[in-house]
């Protein structure tokens, strides 16, 4: 292996250093049109007044909340149509069946607004054939919407449930119910209760509101300020590109909201720089997705899950926040642990210092960090999520203009607010969508009856019960962006969980994390497949490896349902303490057994096997199974030592 090769030239600078600005470049749907001409000017014009409305109506002007929801759905999808094509054949320029489908959008749109006063009423209950052809119109266009820009999956699984509504007076046992007629059914599931439930009232109020931030932090180049830290910090290090994955996916994650969309954007600068330093492709594929899928679990953003847990749970956004902070260090800390063991085993350096950025002109910049902590502190402070996120959006622009490199004039605040609604329109989809799903689980009471399912599983074994919610949830969520999966898995699973005796707010942190890591677990790993295509490795074969890369998220989940002082639930800040750093051995002895490499060498495959015993006893708050921990680590150093004299190892 040849570690002093240079990377690719064009990931440097004419300086000859690391260049994060194409990071800029990937971000966006990857899979919309070019536009071009006057509709590129129309797409502009329409972008700049959605973000524009969602920004006045939040902070000056509120409006009824079906109207804001509906609007919010309308530019969505008005701007979905113009970006996305409906087929291959169409992905040159807008297709006269687009512009239907528009002019279709606009009308249900204006339909709700017009008839708010009776459809409050009729909607679900009584509802005319108009009304019946306007819901089942903005139904299809939602489906059209999501298959566009997120593929057929969530659109199928939504057929099925509305298949479900249809043929359920005939299926047996708990499935079983009693029919609905089809257009109370469809105008049901089209209202407050469906559609513009409480998925889409979340995505209005807080997800574009943090994706323009999101697109805010771009503009003015905070963004790559990230990258630039991390390169910084970790490039030099051993298997250093692999380590900058870690932090700076995980800190883009956390903003944008979908895994794959990460994946793509920071794997494009990541992945080929950790091939040049000697990781295998598949592996450089395979880390990126994992920390990309984890930075839908950092706070204080959580990838715009935490707003959706916080309205469902009718609790402070901050506590939701404070909760996750150390399950997601774990998670991160075990990725951390498994990029370096590999490189230990591969002998690999880190990138030459010359091509990284220098500390002093990194922290000359640490201002560019102000909008992020204004952020936390805003949140932890107790102040509304909108005026945090606003002050946010507005301290972007202000910090913009103390250096001329960053200033954010007109021209960029414009192209600001456009890259927000376009990263927005995939999630404004897949929520509604979702909202579906969650229409007909409240409509049929399904929900209720999987509970049940759940409860007499916990009346045996509640750790089968957990292992059976694991799997549902991750079942529902492949293929499907965070938010999505966390929404199905919240109305499906995590009532069933809250009916065993399981607190609320762990109960929805378990789900959400299985629907996030969903992103990573094979047989439908998109952000693994979307990493393999950068990577150009076999995507089934990279999932299976971020599947190991991310193994700890499928233990972390237990690790707090079993000590619940992870997730800040103890009033003794020493048992959190002792609890956190025992967790903390705990995934990295994970990371040893998966990596199978400890104490200065290769581990035997019984050494691996006592290392995730270890790991796993580990998990709970006991002191007796951490001693026996212990004695199962001190026996496999002793059997490193017996093969293995221990090397001289880098700096980590």
């Amino acid at each position: 292996m040849d570690n002093k090769k240079q990377p690719h030239d064009e990931l440097l600078d004419g300086q000859g250093k690391i260049n994060t600005d194409q990071v800029e470049e990937t971000e966006g749907p990857s899979n919309g049109r070019q536009l071009t001409g006057w509709v590129r000017y129309l797409f502009l014009t329409i972008a700049v007044a959605g973000a524009l409305f969602h920004l006045y109506i939040l902070n000056f002007h509120p409006i009824d909340p079906w109207v804001f929801r509906s609007t919010h759905l309308v530019f969505g999808a008005v701007l979905g149509f113009l970006l996305f094509p409906g087929w291959r054949g169409a992905k040159n320029k807008v297709h006269p069946v687009d512009w239907v489908l528009i002019l279709a959008t606009i009308f249900v749109g204006y339909y709700i607004f017009a008839n708010l006063n009776q459809i409050l009423f009729r909607f679900g209950v009584a509802p005319t054939t108009m009304d019946f052809i306007v819901a089942l119109t903005g139904l299809l266009l939602v489906f059209e919407l999501t298959r566009r820009t997120s593929g057929w999956m969530l659109p199928l699984l939504a057929g099925l449930f509305v298949l479900y509504v249809l043929i359920g007076p005939w299926l047996p046992g708990i499935l079983n119910h009693s029919g609905y007629r089809f257009d109370r059914f469809v105008t049901y599931v089209y209202g407050l209760d469906g559609v513009f439930g409480v998925t889409l009232d979340v995505s209005s109020k807080y997800i574009v509101l943090f994706i323009i931030f999101g697109a805010f932090l771009q503009m003015s180049r905070v963004g790559n300020y990230f990258m630039d830290v991390a390169f910084a910090v970790a490039g030099g290090l051993r298997g250093g590109p692999a380590k900058v994955a870690v932090f700076s996916s995980g800190l883009m994650g956390m903003m944008n909201g979908t895994s794959a969309g990460n994946a793509v954007a920071t794997g494009s600068l990541t992945i080929p720089l950790m091939k040049r330093v000697g990781y295998q492709p598949k592996f450089a594929a395979a880390t990126e997705a994992t920390a990309s899928a984890g930075g839908q679990l950092l706070p204080p953003i959580m990838g715009a899950g935490a707003f959706l847990m916080a309205e469902i749970l009718g609790i402070r956004y901050s506590e939701v926040i404070l909760a996750a902070t150390i399950p997601a260090l774990l998670y991160f800390i075990s990725v951390y642990f498994m990029v370096d063991f590999e490189a230990r085993k591969q002998g690999m350096t880190g990138l030459p210092r010359h091509q990284l950025p220098k500390i002093k002109e990194i922290a000359k910049k640490a201002y560019l960090f102000a909008p992020v902590l204004i952020l936390i502190y805003m949140l932890v402070k107790g102040y509304s999520v909108i005026l945090s996120g606003s002050v946010g959006i507005l301290s972007c622009f202000v910090v913009s203009w103390l250096h001329p490199s960053t200033r954010m004039g007109l021209k960029k605040v414009l192209h600001a607010l456009e890259l927000g609604m376009k990263n927005a329109i995939q999630l404004i989809a897949v929520v509604a969508c979702a909202g579906v799903i969650v229409g007909v689980i409240a409509l049929t009471g399904v929900g209720l009856r999987f509970s049940s399912v759940l409860l007499s599983i916990a009346d045996n074994n509640i750790f089968l019960a957990l292992i059976f919610a694991m799997g549902i949830s991750i079942l529902l969520g492949m293929g499907m962006p965070t938010t999505a999966a966390y929404a199905v898995a919240a109305s499906v699973v995590a009532p069933g969980l809250i009916r065993i005796g399981i607190d609320p707010l762990f109960a929805h942190m378990f789900v959400f994390y299985y629907a996030v890591i969903s992103a990573i677990t094979p047989p439908v790993a998109l952000a693994a497949y979307a990493a393999a295509g950068i990577s150009g490795t076999d995507p089934f074969k990279t999932g299976v490896q971020a599947f190991k890369l991310g193994l700890a998220a499928f233990i972390v989940p237990f690790m707090f349902f079993y000590s619940p002082q992870l997730l800040l639930q103890s009033e003794s800040w020493v048992e959190t303490l002792f609890i956190a750093l025992t967790a903390t051995a705990g995934v990295y002895l994970l990371s040893a057994a998966v990596q199978a490499w400890f104490f200065g060498g290769n581990v035997a495959w019984y050494g691996r096997l006592l290392l995730f015993a270890a790991s796993l006893l580990l998990i709970t708050a006991n002191v007796k199974l951490d001693l026996i921990a212990i004695a199962l680590v001190v026996i496999v150093i002793l059997f490193q030592r017996s093969i293995h004299t221990p090397k001289q190892q880098g700096a980590v």
